[in-house]
C-alpha cells in the first residue's frame, strides 16, 4: 500500500501561482512513477502531469505545458507540482497519483486538494 496526502490547494487569482505537494508514505517511492490528475465539477478526471520514478522524465498535458512543472524529491518522498500563469479553467480537485514502474494503470490516489482560481 501507499499513502498520498496532498496539500497546498486554495484560492488564487488568475495569473498567480500555486504550489501542491504530495507526500508519499508505505513503500518504496523511488519504486513508483508519481502523477498529478485534476477533476473539474460536472467534467472527467483529466491527467495533468506526470514524472519517472527517477525524476529524469517528465510530461504535461497540452493544456498545462508551460505553465505548470511536475518535481519530486526521492529524500523526502514528496512530489510537486508548481502551477503558475493560473487559469479559472484551472479549477478543480487536483489529485496526486503513484504507478509501480512499468505497470501503465495508476493504482494508488490521494483524498485531493481543491485548486480555485478567480477571475
Amino acid at each position: 500500500q501507499v499513502q498520498l496526502v496532498e496539500s497546498g490547494g486554495g484560492l488564487v487569482q488568475a495569473g498567480g501561482s500555486l504550489r501542491l505537494s504530495c507526500a508519499a508514505s508505505g513503500r518504496t517511492f523511488t519504486n513508483y512513477a508519481m502523477g498529478w490528475f485534476r477533476q473539474a465539477p460536472g467534467k472527467e478526471r483529466e491527467f495533468v502531469a506526470g514524472i519517472t520514478s527517477g525524476g529524469a522524465f517528465t510530461y504535461y498535458a497540452d493544456s498545462v505545458k508551460g505553465r505548470f512543472t511536475i518535481s519530486r524529491d526521492n529524500a523526502k518522498n514528496t512530489v510537486y507540482l508548481q502551477m503558475n500563469s493560473l487559469k479559472p479553467e484551472d479549477t478543480a480537485v487536483y489529485y496526486c497519483a503513484a504507478r509501480r514502474i512499468q505497470v501503465a494503470e495508476y493504482t494508488y490516489w490521494g483524498q485531493g486538494t481543491q485548486v480555485t482560481v478567480s477571475s
